[in-house]
């Protein structure tokens, strides 16, 4: 085997352990804190913890990566985050089944475990970026591949490995952690030559995308509509515990399975995306997606049983989907090849930042009022992308393509989560 099939077969192994691992936790954790206290409140503050954490990791990870290089500190965050696991695990089987002190060992799980998740997350794109461009379109593709499998087990994977025992979860979550620690090799070139690490870097690098984003219309106007559309999606998820169990009677293997039941839609909805926007052009499939997205956050609040409450969950995954390849598209359309890492990091803070900020809002509200927030975030959505949707159309000649284009798949922080 070839010394670039070689590495991309060890980047396949490390990035799927440690995408399988990140998704398990972001889900089974709130869904952990709701089945142990009840709070709709406590649940939302888990989301905050678990996400908060990330937009740190961004300046943390890229300083990281330039100082040691992507491997060691993509080793040492998978690594850490196995040994807190297991930790964790360890201390959960001393203690009740609830209580105060089981809540406090979660929530700083969640934080921990988000930190060195998004860490890792940081370390293995840039390495990733690496790879592909040493190997071609292999590891684009097999990249595509590790993120939609994810995208599709993990949800369903937290809630039967919870069903088993949160010790069960998080050992088995702490193996694959270990797994993807141990795929990663030292003393490889794969950090800094190309400078891709800097772009996840610290804040020159954000003052400087935001300085070229100013300068491009058209992603400003895209990057604003999807910060909305994120806010309501991530609403839709730090709420989706509570509406599955206790609004809907269903139970934690329900909730997997309504989110990797979206994950399927997902998977139809970006090849069918790839193929529109050859043919109807980047607006109008923009202008789809966000339709979709609005109208089926709404609907999510209005659900009145678990088959339209999974249907519009679907829906609303579709939408985002369709969403995030035409950001992905219209960024590598516009951005000039020099400045593509600081807006890369510029746009990626800015699309992440709703998620903690819906955490807050639904640690805030009464279980009550959930459902309210959703349709507010519903109507934001739907008048932030109105307004996105037509600046994309006043702009539409600036990412007119002048030659083909190669598509960059939607990857995902941890999912089933807003995409960046």
């Amino acid at each position: 085997m070839s010394t670039s099939g070689r590495g991309v077969m060890r980047v396949s192994l490390m990035r799927t352990t440690d995408a399988v691992a990140t998704s398990i936790t972001t889900i089974a954790l709130p869904l952990l804190i709701l089945s142990t206290t009840g709070s709709s409140t406590l649940t939302g503050m888990a989301f905050v913890l678990e996400w908060l954490p990330r937009l740190l990791a961004f300046s943390i990870g890229g300083y990281l990566i330039d100082r040691y290089g992507a491997d060691r500190v993509f080793r040492s965050a998978t690594a850490a985050r196995a040994t807190v696991l297991a930790a964790a695990a360890g201390v959960l089987c001393d203690l009740p089944d609830t209580g105060t002190t089981v809540t406090a060992v979660v929530m700083a799980l969640g934080a921990l475990s988000g930190l060195l998740s998004q860490v890792s997350f940081v370390a293995i794109e840039t390495f990733g970026l690496y790879t592909s461009r040493a190997s071609g379109d292999q590891a684009h593709r097999v990249q595509i591949a590790i993120d939609q499998g994810a995208l599709l087990s993990g949800p369903v994977m937290a809630a039967l490995l919870l069903m088993a025992g949160p010790e069960v979860m998080l050992l088995v979550t702490a193996a694959l952690s270990t797994v993807a620690a141990c795929s990663a090799e030292s003393h490889t070139d794969a950090a800094s030559p190309l400078g891709v690490s800097r772009s996840f870097a610290v804040s020159p690098r954000l003052r400087a995308g935001r300085s070229t984003m100013r300068g491009l219309p058209a992603l400003g106007w895209l990057v604003s509509g999807l910060m909305a559309s994120n806010l309501a999606l991530a609403a839709t998820q730090a709420n989706s515990p509570t509406a599955v169990l206790h609004d809907l009677g269903g139970s934690p293997l329900t909730v997997g399975v309504v989110w990797s039941a979206a994950g399927v839609a997902c998977l139809a909805a970006v090849a069918a995306s790839r193929r529109a926007i050859d043919r109807l052009g980047l607006w109008l499939v923009g202008a789809t997606g966000a339709a979709m997205a609005g109208s089926a956050c709404l609907a999510a609040g209005l659900a009145p049983g678990l088959e339209a409450y999974a249907g519009t969950i679907s829906v609303l995954m579709v939408g985002e989907s369709t969403l995030t390849l035409v950001l992905h598209t219209l960024r590598a359309r516009l951005v000039p090849a020099r400045a593509y890492g600081s807006v890369l990091s510029a746009t990626t803070v800015l699309l992440v930042l709703p998620l903690p900020v819906a955490g807050v809002l639904v640690t805030a509200l009464p279980a009550l009022a959930l459902p309210a927030l959703l349709l507010a975030c519903a109507v934001l959505q739907g008048l932030a992308m109105t307004a996105a949707v037509r600046g994309l159309w006043r702009h539409r000649a600036s990412y007119a393509p002048a030659q083909p284009v190669v598509y960059i798949a939607p990857t995902a922080v941890a999912l089933p989560v807003p995409r960046h």
